[in-house]
């Protein structure tokens, strides 16, 4: 039984990827903090901005077969796509405590590139078109290599340099707490200038909170 908090259509708005048509899939649960804000301050994650309670979102439910998630997820994909390869990105809370090997081939056999976001500490199933992980404080990274590298920052728990010699394609830093009601202009800058001392990182902001989309 797959438990998904919401699935809609979009434009991936972090990342090496934004931009990119996609099918957002948003997993309930989460390893690293239960979801509530009574337990915020002892969660192993307390930074997080998500609702992963419950599968009462948009396009949310319940799904008894990797078939039947696979063709709730190919619903949403246009049919007018063009010569467009159908892309879904499975996030969370923590998708690798559900998404597994039956769903990625049913999903490959719809033509979609799977793409992943995760915190890092759970193995990944195989078959991921797309890997990217973002390490959450001092939490134990069992992922260690990967397509893109996302850190929030700052995390006095995880500084960029912990994971700069790890075996991914891409590195990005991505400032905490970025709104376009309200910036925080100084981590922005910081994020920045990071950046800039260290060009190795990218800057990634989410450009889907900027211009107003989901």
């Amino acid at each position: 039984m797959y438990q998904v908090k919401e699935a809609f259509y979009t434009l991936q708005g972090e990342g090496a990827q934004a931009g990119r048509a996609s099918v957002f899939c948003r997993f309930s649960g989460c390893n690293l903090w239960s979801g509530r804000e009574q337990d915020r301050a002892t969660a192993r994650c307390t930074f997080c901005d998500t609702d992963f309670i419950g599968t009462d979102g948009h396009g949310g439910g319940r799904f008894a077969t990797p078939e039947a998630l696979a063709q709730h997820i190919l619903a949403m994909w246009p049919n007018e796509a063009g010569n467009a390869t159908p892309y879904v990105v499975f996030t969370g809370g923590e998708p690798l405590l559900q998404l597994d090997a039956a769903l990625i081939v049913n999903l490959h056999s719809l033509g979609f590139e799977v793409a992943v976001e995760t915190n890092g500490t759970l193995r990944p199933p195989a078959g991921i078109d797309w890997l990217c992980v973002s390490p959450k404080g001092n939490n134990p990274l069992v992922v260690q290599r990967g397509d893109e590298l996302k850190l929030v920052y700052p995390q006095v728990e995880a500084p960029p340099e912990a994971f700069a010699h790890l075996d991914f394609g891409h590195f990005f830093l991505q400032p905490m707490d970025l709104s376009p009601v309200d910036q925080d202009t100084d981590t922005v800058s910081r994020t920045t200038a990071y950046c800039l001392a260290h060009p190795q990182w990218r800057l990634s902001l989410q450009t889907h909170k900027i211009a107003g989309f989901d």
